[in-house]
Order: C-alpha cells, then sequence, then structure tokens
C-alpha cells in the first residue's frame, strides 16, 4: 500500500485546502497533529490548526470505561467498525465516537468552544447563507452570537424551515434573534422523542437568553385517580399539583378532556366516575345501556377497577423498567429512551446490527439526563400520540 501511495509533499496542499478554518478531531490528536506539523516544517511551511482530542473527551464525558484505546473504547460503545487499523476504517470510528461525545456533551460546551476557536466563523453572514448551509431534518438546533454563546434552542421536524421562519418573523423576539445571530449548529436526532427531550433538558441547563418563556412547565393539567366510598376508582382531571403524583399529564384542560372522552369508549368506563358527567344518579351512558352501571353500584367495583386499571398500566410508566426504540439519524441506526424503575434516566443511539438486550452496554452509550415533571409529560404524551413505537421491557 505505501510502495504505491503518493509522497507527503505532492498532497501537502490539498490537506491545507481541506483543513482550513476547521478544528482536527482526532483520537490522540497531539500525536497525529505532531506529525502534520513535523511534515509541513520539513517543507518549510508553519501548519497550524486548532485541534480537538476524542481521548480526552471521553474520558471527561464517558468515564469509567476499562481501555480508552479507539478499537475497545468503540466496541465496548457498541459503535461498528470496519477496516480496522486502516486509514478510513479508523476515522469513520472516530467521527462515529465523536458524534457520540457531542450527545452527550449537554452543556454544549465543545460546539461553544468550537465557535469561539475558529474567529473566521465569526463574518457576519447574510440569513440567507445560514439557511443554505442547512438541512431539513429532524433535529435541535442552536443559535450563536458573535462569540458563540448560545442564545436560543429549539427543536423541529425540519430545521431549515424552522430557522427561515426565525429569520422572517416580525415579532419582537424573531427581530432580536435576527440581530444578534452569527452561526446556527444543529444536532440531528431522527426521533422527534428524543429532540423533544434534548430541547427540554438543555434550555434548562443553558437558558439561552430569548427562551424565557420555554423554561417553565410544558403542561398544566393532570391525570389523577382516588376510591370513592363505594370502592370504586375515579379519574379526574385536575389542574397539575406539584405535591401529587399524576398519571399522566396534559399542555392543557382540553387535551384532558379528550383522552378522558376516548377512555371511556376504549375501556368502557362509567362518564360519572371519569369527571365527564355530573350527576347524583345514573350517567347518560347507563340510559343508553353502553354503562355497565358502576355509577349506580350495579357492576362490582372489582370488576369496573380491573378496567380503569388497565388504562392507568397503559399510561403510565411508574415502576417499568423499558427502552423507547424510535427513529435514529441513518437509516441503519435507531434511538434509545432508557425508563428504570419508572424513572427517565437518558438517550442513545445503536447501530441496528447492534443487540441492546445487554442492559451494562446499554448504559454506556445511554446520555444520562434529567428526570423531571417535564421530561414524563413530554414521553406520554408521545407515546399516546404514537401508538405502533416499539417498546421493549427489561429486567
Amino acid at each position: 500500500m505505501l510502495r504505491n501511495a503518493p509522497k507527503f509533499y505532492e498532497v501537502a496542499k490539498r490537506i491545507i485546502e481541506i483543513t482550513e478554518d476547521c478544528i482536527l478531531v482526532a483520537h490522540n490528536a497531539q500525536f497525529d497533529h505532531r506529525i502534520l506539523c513535523t511534515e509541513f516544517r520539513r517543507l518549510g511551511y508553519e501548519y497550524e490548526r486548532k485541534s480537538l482530542c476524542t481521548v480526552e473527551l471521553s474520558k471527561d464525558l464517558i468515564p469509567g470505561q476499562a481501555s480508552y484505546s479507539l478499537g475497545k473504547l468503540v466496541r465496548s460503545l457498541g459503535i461498528p467498525v470496519t477496516d480496522r487499523h486502516r486509514a478510513s476504517g479508523d476515522a469513520l470510528a472516530t467521527v462515529k465516537l465523536f458524534k457520540m461525545l457531542l450527545d452527550k456533551d449537554t452543556t454544549k460546551s465543545i460546539i461553544q468552544n468550537s465557535i469561539r476557536l475558529n474567529p473566521k466563523r465569526q463574518i457576519e453572514p447574510r440569513h440567507l447563507d445560514i439557511i443554505d448551509a442547512l438541512p431539513a431534518i429532524t433535529g435541535v438546533y442552536y443559535i450563536h452570537k458573535e462569540n458563540g454563546d448560545i442564545i436560543y434552542i429549539g427543536k423541529s421536524k425540519n430545521i431549515k424551515k424552522r430557522i427561515n421562519q426565525h429569520f422572517t418573523g416580525t415579532n419582537h423576539k424573531s427581530k432580536k434573534i435576527q440581530a444578534q445571530v452569527t452561526t446556527v449548529t444543529y444536532e440531528a436526532t431522527g426521533s422527534e422523542l428524543v429532540a423533544l427531550l434534548k430541547e427540554s433538558e438543555e434550555i434548562k441547563k443553558v437558558k439561552p437568553i430569548h427562551n424565557r418563556a420555554l423554561r417553565r412547565s410544558i403542561f398544566t393539567h393532570a391525570l389523577y385517580s382516588f376510591k370513592d366510598e363505594n370502592n370504586y376508582i375515579n379519574l379526574k382531571i385536575d389542574v397539575a399539583d406539584g405535591r401529587k403524583k399524576p398519571i399522566t399529564t396534559f399542555s392543557n384542560r382540553q387535551s384532558g378532556k379528550s383522552f378522558i372522552t376516548k377512555a371511556v369508549e376504549d375501556y368502557n368506563l362509567c362518564q360519572k366516575l371519569t369527571g365527564l358527567y355530573k350527576t347524583k344518579t345514573s350517567c347518560f351512558n347507563f340510559e343508553i345501556k353502553s354503562c355497565e352501571g358502576a355509577c349506580v353500584q350495579k357492576e362490582a367495583p372489582e370488576v369496573y377497577n380491573k378496567r380503569v386499571e388497565a388504562l392507568i398500566e397503559k399510561n403510565s410508566y411508574t415502576n417499568k423498567n423499558m427502552i423507547i426504540i424510535d427513529r435514529g439519524r441513518d437509516i441503519d441506526e435507531r434511538s434509545a429512551i432508557l425508563i428504570e424503575n419508572g424513572v427517565f434516566k437518558g438517550i442513545g443511539f445503536f447501530n441496528l446490527n447492534y443487540q441492546i438486550t445487554n442492559l451494562k452496554v446499554l448504559e454506556s452509550i445511554i446520555t444520562p439526563m434529567q428526570n423531571n415533571r417535564d421530561t414524563q409529560h413530554i414521553i406520554q404524551s408521545y407515546l399516546r400520540k404514537n401508538k405502533h413505537l416499539k417498546i421493549l421491557s427489561i429486567d
């Protein structure tokens, strides 16, 4: 292979061109950068580029690994490698590892520091130039000002279209963003659920100046249950109360009411015991013979309660251990949302050829994220709307 390879001086000009205004990313970057500088020095040229080391980043963002050599690290993280120890194989493995590190860098320090390191990227471009460089994909986008600081975080199923809306908007916030924007970076997620979770988490962590409204809770109402004096489980849509544990949550009261109306039909529940029909006697459905009569104690509570419990089980992941499988960023990739004992743990991506039944391997590819009322609302709402998602139960 080396016998017929070009000499360094034959490719030197091309290396300068393709690395112009770039930051070099390498596994053990100090070594690779030193070799490049040495070879250029022999040609009488001072080669200077900023670099990022995936060894150092991995030790910081994925601690506790047995080895940080490229081969062993990517194998333990379930990153497929072809053509190992050849330039293309190692480079592709490093790209996939770097993508995972960007996922795990929830504070976005890598990308913000990169923009600061590359002042040439900070020349004010026209808004059209920014839009042209963006893809029409699902993901999270970050709007930066001149020093790299993030001023707005959003998610969209079409990033290019959404940024175009920001740049053509006429409201006060849009005009502020238009005046301050220098760069827009983005992170592909493939899955809308992953985008929603990342957006929520990163707004809370980074606190961009133009995201103030989105830092508040994203739901107002919740579904609660209680047993009445006759031992029937009653359901109630009420204003969300942080002191109570809800079954599921809703963006507004109407959304909750629509959910209960459909639940009455799907699970053959009583309108009175779900709060839809206020009466001291029987509900309307009993009169038209489509309610079994729990409202007038005609149906035994243990029989009626089984159907209510089925609804609660379906719409609450309390105490459940499961992985929600959704779309990935590429055709051969899937996203994984991990829930352990009813607690949202985080998200990750895996190759379709890689089995993720091993919880230890799964935990190493998962980016840990905060479990809070907003994440529970996002996940439960998404599961309600996307009933055909693949869900794996884990022991």
